[in-house]
């Protein structure tokens, strides 16, 4: 009786482990790493390369093209339309360049392999979260700071300006805004910087940052604390002192000159 009892024990185990099994193998063996989403990789062919040449020369051009639109207007007065020329160099040429060429673009779809994903670009969580919260959060006070600019200007400038005939679109374009870039500037380099400082939060959620690769994993191989955490500083000097100094000399060239 007993043994009979133990008998059936084992066999209602034993249905229990297949049915685990069972039910286990309808999930893919590394379900976990399922959880990340994976994005098509593009894959260029040899001939995209020229594709890339015709950008750099569409964006030289567009440049260019700019700079000779300013120089004859302020010479005769003439408009250029700078804007559709600039989008025709920098998209439609390399886009003319793709299609002759025949495309040489696929893309690489992700496909579940036995142990992993295979192909694509895995989007982190972690990346993106930090990406969207610095997006909106940056943005929300750069759109306060040039709101702030625009109606530093006065009401006047732009009556004046509709009185000469100009349309809201160039009063906005040739008259507010170089008046507004005056008070606009040194906010944004203020939030620039802290952009560069508020990068460093990446750590809190897990994402290997420059803090977390130097403060982290650089320390613990080295264990020289102090020279460990100098470098850090000094590359996060660095970058603020290179964004400093590029909106100083965008500021300067943006200045009202008194006459």
């Amino acid at each position: 009786m007993v043994d009979d009892v133990i008998r059936e024990t084992r066999r209602e185990r034993r249905r229990g482990h297949t049915s685990e099994a069972g039910s286990g193998s309808s999930r893919h063996p590394n379900y976990r790493s399922l959880q990340n989403p994976f994005l098509p990789q593009p894959v260029f062919g040899p001939a995209a390369r020229f594709a890339l040449i015709a950008l750099i020369l569409g964006v030289v051009a567009a440049i260019g093209y700019r700079v000779w639109a300013r120089r004859r207007q302020m010479r005769t007065g003439q408009q250029a339309p700078v804007l559709w020329v600039a989008l025709g160099l920098v998209i439609g040429l390399p886009l003319a360049v793709l299609a002759l060429s025949g495309f040489p673009v696929s893309f690489n779809f992700p496909e579940a392999g036995r142990f992993n994903m295979r192909g694509g670009v895995e989007v982190l969580p972690e990346f993106m979260a930090l990406l969207f919260g610095l997006v909106i959060y940056t943005a929300a006070f750069i759109a306060e700071v040039v709101r702030a600019g625009i109606r530093s200007v006065s009401k006047g400038q732009t009556e004046a300006a509709y009185s000469l005939g100009l349309r809201p679109g160039p009063t906005l374009r040739l008259v507010v805004i170089p008046q507004a870039m005056r008070v606009i500037i040194p906010p944004l380099t203020s939030q620039y910087l802290n952009l560069t400082k508020n990068s460093t939060l990446a750590v809190a959620i897990g994402y290997p940052d420059l803090v977390q690769i130097f403060a982290g994993t650089v320390l613990n191989q080295t264990g020289q604390a102090v020279e460990v955490i100098v470098i850090t500083m000094a590359v996060y000097l660095t970058i603020s002192l290179v964004t400093s100094a590029l909106m100083n000399l965008y500021n300067r060239r943006m200045a009202l000159v008194e006459r």
